[in-house]
C-alpha cells in the first residue's frame, strides 16, 4: 500500500491517496488483477472521499492525473473498471441522463453484483452448483436456460433445479385435444 499527499495551497484543497497495484478484484476472481485507488479531497468545508480500480498501472507520479482523469463525480472513466464481470454489461458508455438513470443503473448492477458475492462466499447450495457445473460460465448459461422456459418462485428453486435436475412436465391428452 502506498500513500502519497498533495497539496493545492491557492484551492485550499489537500489531495490524499492510497493506492496498491496487482491485486485480486476479489476472493472468487483471485485471477482477476486490479491496480485499487482510494482518493481523498479534503478543503475547508467538506471531505470527499472516492474508490475505483483500474488496469492501469497506479505510481505517485501518475496518481494525481488518474484521479482527474478517472475519479467519479463527471469526470471521464475512460480507463477504470467498477466490478466488471461477465454477464454484468457494465460499461462506460452510461450518460447520468436527465433524471439520473445510469446512476441507477450502475447502482443496481452493484447491487447485483454484491448478490453474487454473497451467494457465492455463504450458500452452499450455490456452491455445490458451481462445483457440479465445473464453471461460471456453464452455470450463468444453465441459470439463463432455466429462466427461459420456467416461472420459477424462488433462487432455491433454481439452485436445485441446475443441481438436482428439473423434469419438464409433458403436455396433457386434455389441452392437445383441446
Amino acid at each position: 500500500m502506498t500513500y502519497y499527499e498533495r497539496h493545492d495551497r491557492a484551492a485550499g484543497v489537500i489531495h490524499r491517496f492510497r493506492f496498491v497495484n496487482d491485486v485480486p478484484l476479489n476472493a472468487s476472481n483471485v485471477d482477476v488483477r486490479v491496480n485499487f485507488i482510494e482518493y481523498w479531497e479534503i478543503g475547508d468545508a467538506k471531505v470527499q472521499h472516492f474508490s475505483w480500480v483500474t488496469d492501469l498501472r497506479v505510481s505517485k507520479r501518475n496518481v494525481f492525473h488518474l484521479m482527474r482523469v478517472d475519479a467519479p463525480g463527471g469526470r471521464s472513466k475512460r480507463d477504470v473498471q467498477y466490478a466488471e464481470k461477465p454477464g454484468y454489461n457494465f460499461e462506460h458508455n452510461y450518460g447520468h441522463g436527465e433524471q439520473h438513470l445510469s446512476v441507477v443503473f450502475a447502482m443496481l448492477m452493484m447491487l447485483a453484483f454484491l448478490v453474487d458475492q454473497t451467494q457465492q462466499l455463504c450458500c452452499a447450495l450455490f456452491q455445490a452448483v458451481w462445483a457440479k457445473l465445473g464453471s461460471k460460465r456453464r452455470l450463468w448459461e444453465r441459470m439463463r436456460a432455466l429462466f427461459y422456459d420456467y416461472a420459477l418462485t424462488s433462487m432455491r428453486q433454481l439452485f436445485e433445479a441446475l443441481l438436482y435436475g428439473f423434469k419438464k412436465s409433458s403436455p396433457s391428452r386434455r389441452s392437445i385435444s383441446s
